[in-house]
């Protein structure tokens, strides 16, 4: 189906639909890099510039992987030896950037609005790799496109995220993404780590782990963002793993074919059980994968859309 957006800001504003289509084109991706020949020119003469005022080696690698696999010419900013770093504006790096005339920028960056602004501003397709406390489209994507090769269908699932919800950009994208797909939503985590207006965001909230936990198919957890916090969320790490850790007796309330799941990187011990961790219900190492499948979907539908964009002008 026809994708109808220039740019990928964020989750919010896209519709079962349209999400759907792309995780349908992701599919086809993961075929692709199955094989041997890994390379495809759909993307040939296109420039890709990946943009990180934020570190994220896992995600930066995979869109860069993503970019060289359908084609493109990838160009990966070093944000700190850059004249950002000598006080350039976002503004402008967005004007310079812009002369450059490249096809597809993707940014992080750890204020939230970020990309917004630059979408305004540049005349190429936009990608938000994660801004600040606010989305990350792409990690839910993937997540999404995971569950969906192991349960068939995220309609009717029940998934938990467990963890650090304040600070997680991941579990706000997710949140949007499994509400508009049809799946029931619980969000587990102490009352330091949940938003203000949590009832708000169409979820169930838990604050036992072990009641959270009961019958999900999908587990989620989130590691405690600590480079985000200000102030004493959890009493000790010892304890928040004693109470919000994943481990074998409390993954037992789950459902017997419940998936685990991480956006990574994981601390293990502090969120997540190395025996949970690395059991055959785990799908983390699977997430990667497909962080470059839907990365590379995403890219070609955008670049894709350029023409239709550049003829209306906009």
């Amino acid at each position: 189906m026809d994708f109808p957006h220039r740019h990928l800001l964020g989750i919010a504003g896209l519709n079962h639909l349209e999400i759907t289509a792309l995780l349908d084109k992701a599919e086809e991706a993961v075929k692709v890099s199955q094989q041997t020949e890994k390379k495809k020119a759909v993307l040939k003469g296109r420039t890709q510039i990946n943009l990180f005022f934020e570190a994220s080696t896992r995600t930066q690698s995979s869109f860069e992987l993503a970019g060289k696999r359908l084609g493109a010419d990838v160009m990966n900013m070093a944000v700190k030896n850059s004249a950002v770093s000598k006080g350039e504006t976002l503004l402008d790096t967005a004007l310079t950037l812009n002369a450059m005339h490249p096809d597809i920028l993707v940014v992080r960056h750890a204020a939230a609005g970020a990309p917004q602004l630059l979408a305004r501003k540049v005349g190429c397709a936009v990608i938000n790799a994660g801004d600040g406390a606010h989305e990350h489209p792409t990690q839910a994507l993937l997540d999404a496109l995971t569950i969906r090769r192991h349960k068939g269908s995220i309609q009717n699932l029940v998934v938990a995220i467990c963890g650090d919800i304040l600070h997680s950009r991941v579990a706000r994208s997710n949140i949007i993404l499994l509400n508009a797909m049809g799946a029931e939503v619980r969000l587990i985590a102490p009352s330091t780590l949940l938003p203000a207006d949590v009832e708000a965001l169409g979820v169930k909230v838990f604050r036992d782990m072990r009641k959270g936990l009961d019958g999900t198919d999908v587990v989620m957890m989130l590691r405690l963002q600590l480079e985000r916090m200000s102030g004493a969320f959890v009493p000790s790490v010892r304890e928040y793993f004693h109470f919000y850790g994943l481990d074998e007796d409390k993954l037992q309330n789950a459902s017997e074919d419940a998936i685990v799941m991480h956006p990574g990187p994981m601390n293990r011990g502090v969120e997540i059980d190395s025996s949970v961790a690395d059991s055959g219900r785990s799908v983390i190492r699977e997430q990667v994968e497909m962080g470059v499948a839907v990365r590379m979907a995403v890219i070609e539908t955008l670049a894709e859309n350029a023409c239709k964009f550049n003829d209306k002008g906009e």
